[in-house]
């Protein structure tokens, strides 16, 4: 079956194409309610859909924004997404994601992608806008948020937690329950988003109790995940036995530590506590449940896509700090609390 067009459209309704497209883009000029009635009806009797590319030349507005995540597969990720696609639905937006896998090139290449979309705005995230972007980003000339990261570009509003704070907070929490031999678990040194503030915040909870810190209690890995748990749980036991207590620097590798202290005949939390970050979906899947720090992805998600939209708009916006609390389930043991948390 041909599909119909906006000229199928006016030769049906009897009025000129100029007419059809004013009532499409709602200017409300050149026609009365009558034919803007009439013409609604056409359109619904034929099944004419408007074509956006066509009506986006017209308006200036594409009626999109782009989303660029390092990792679109993980459960972070998922529940950004989830949260700045009903942001966009609210603003008459939809999304169109791009998975860059922390590659620079591929990085650039999406943001051309986006440029030749002609995307009305821009989140980046979990990841640094670095200067390296800076001349795709002048290109684009649209509005860009970073959520849950950090941009070297100036007038680019950010949309994160205070990891170094989170991290201080849930390593004081184990400190208050009667734990001072602690050790954490964490990503490469090297990533400034949540691994370096989020070492830094152990180290500062651990030196403002006057325990030790040396640098043999972080065992770091070059990822976040599950595997990186494991793998760095086996060093911190040859290095410290004594610990009963760990930090993990996300909820996939608390969940490592778990299951590599089962299989090591270690129980949690009677003889090693656990604490996460991210309270992610797993935190309660892991048995005993995870005792972790929320950052609400969802809802960052959310008013990171409610930012972009009202900077879309033409709207005064501010970077964001959100709030960060711990989550109490199973996996610490309160030996000796030491105060209200």
């Amino acid at each position: 079956m041909k599909k119909s067009t906006i000229k199928d459209v006016a030769r049906e309704a009897n009025v000129s194409i100029a007419t059809v497209s004013r009532i499409l883009n709602n200017t409300g000029k050149g026609y009365s309610d009558k034919t803007k009635q009439h013409v609604m009806q056409t359109i619904e009797q034929m099944g004419y859909f408007p074509n956006a590319i066509a009506r986006s030349l017209i308006n200036n507005e594409s009626g999109t924004i782009g989303v660029l995540f390092p990792a679109v597969s993980g459960m972070v990720s998922a529940e950004m997404l989830h949260g700045i696609e009903a942001a966009a639905q609210v603003y008459g937006k939809s999304v169109f994601v791009c998975n860059t896998l922390s590659d620079p090139d591929k990085t650039k290449h999406y943001l051309q992608l986006l440029y030749e979309k002609q995307v009305e705005g821009v989140i980046f995230a979990s990841e640094r806008l670095t200067k390296n972007f800076q001349k795709n980003v002048k290109q684009m000339s649209v509005p860009f948020v970073t959520l849950s990261g950090i941009s070297d570009l100036e007038n680019i509003p950010e949309i994160k937690v205070d990891d170094l704070k989170a991290t201080y907070d849930a390593t004081n929490y184990l400190i208050k329950h009667g734990h001072t031999k602690l050790a954490m678990v964490s990503g490469p040194p090297h990533d400034s988003i949540a691994g370096t503030p989020r070492m830094e915040g152990f180290k500062q909870a651990l030196t403002d109790a006057n325990l030790p810190c040396k640098s043999s209690q972080i065992s770091w890995s070059n990822a976040f995940y599950f595997e990186d748990g494991k793998h760095a749980f086996r060093s911190i036991m040859k290095n410290h036995p004594e610990i009963t207590a760990i930090v993990a620097a996300s909820d996939e590798m608390a969940a490592g530590v778990i299951s590599e202290a089962n299989a090591q005949g270690i129980r949690v939390p009677e003889d090693v506590s656990v604490i996460g970050y991210d309270n992610t979906k797993l935190a309660a899947m892991t048995v005993p449940s995870l005792t972790t720090v929320s950052q609400e992805f969802d809802v960052m998600g959310y008013r990171a896509g409610e930012l972009l939209c009202q900077c879309i708009i033409g709207e005064k916006t501010d970077s964001i700090i959100m709030k960060h609390k711990i989550i109490e389930r199973e996996s610490v043991k309160k030996t000796k609390a030491r105060g209200v948390v």
